[in-house]
């Protein structure tokens, strides 16, 4: 059952959530298409796979780089210049996700992201970088910044992919915002104030940078990590899941390594 739901995954990252960048940190770019509906939604057996990715994973404090070979730049990630790290925390190497809620593979990977987290080494930044491609890609990129700044996040982040892909009671659609206000409302904040911080001045601040960061690392598709700005991570065929998330490690041990030379 876990061979076939790992597979399954890694087929599903390898045709990623598509999007185009911005032209401008201020002007979104045409909404991408959304996902077939014949994609398969996160099953009820998806946080089983919690084990898969947490047993292929290094050990939580280990400053080594995790054993095999060496990724490949180029095929296993691409370097970005100049770096640009989102959220920079010193003596710590930032891990960036980018993702989109409406993206049904970023709903896949999201139960193999929380066992990997866990076991992520103290030096490790890791943050979230909602994709804000514009369409209906941005609404879901304004209620994350929302539910951050009203200190709902943790409790509401895996709640709305359920929604939107399992459930199916969230559109994916441009005007979405009402409709997740009131969701929100369903989860312990006032939706009236929740639809005015989506609009509001710091959060039209953080879409801004959002989509500065997705031009800078040349983000076109999700989910993507970047690791210390400077490091941009796809699923590849070869690696699948678990090769996407032990090129993160090997790029995290090798930035680590130079930090405390």
């Amino acid at each position: 059952m876990l061979r076939s739901l790992a597979l399954a995954l890694t087929l599903a990252l390898l045709a990623a959530c598509g999007g185009q960048s911005p032209d401008t940190a201020g002007t979104p770019a045409a909404a991408p298409a959304a996902d077939t509906g014949d994609t398969a939604a996160p099953s009820a057996d998806a946080p089983a796979a919690e084990d898969t990715a947490a047993s292929a994973t290094p050990t939580a404090e280990a400053t080594a780089p995790p054993p095999g070979p060496a990724p490949v730049e180029g095929v296993d990630y691409t370097r970005i210049e100049p770096a640009m790290p989102a959220q920079p925390v010193a003596g710590k190497v930032e891990v960036a996700e980018v993702f989109g809620y409406t993206c049904i593979h970023c709903a896949n990977l999201q139960p193999h992201v929380n066992a990997w987290k866990k076991r992520l080494p103290a030096h490790v930044n890791f943050v979230y970088v909602p994709a804000a491609f514009g369409g209906f890609w941005t609404p879901y990129a304004r209620a994350f910044y929302t539910a951050e700044a009203m200190g709902v996040l943790d409790a509401t982040h895996d709640a709305l992919f359920h929604a939107i892909h399992v459930e199916r009671s969230l559109p994916m659609t441009a005007d979405a915002a009402p409709r997740i206000a009131q969701w929100y409302g369903r989860h312990g904040v006032d939706p009236a104030v929740f639809a005015s911080t989506m609009d509001s001045f710091a959060v039209n601040a953080k879409i801004a940078r959002s989509q500065q960061l997705l031009q800078r690392w040349g983000i076109e598709a999700t989910p993507t990590f970047v690791v210390a700005g400077k490091y941009k991570v796809m699923a590849t065929r070869e690696g699948g899941l678990e090769g996407m998330l032990r090129t993160v490690d090997w790029l995290v041990a090798r930035e680590h390594a130079a930090q405390v030379r």
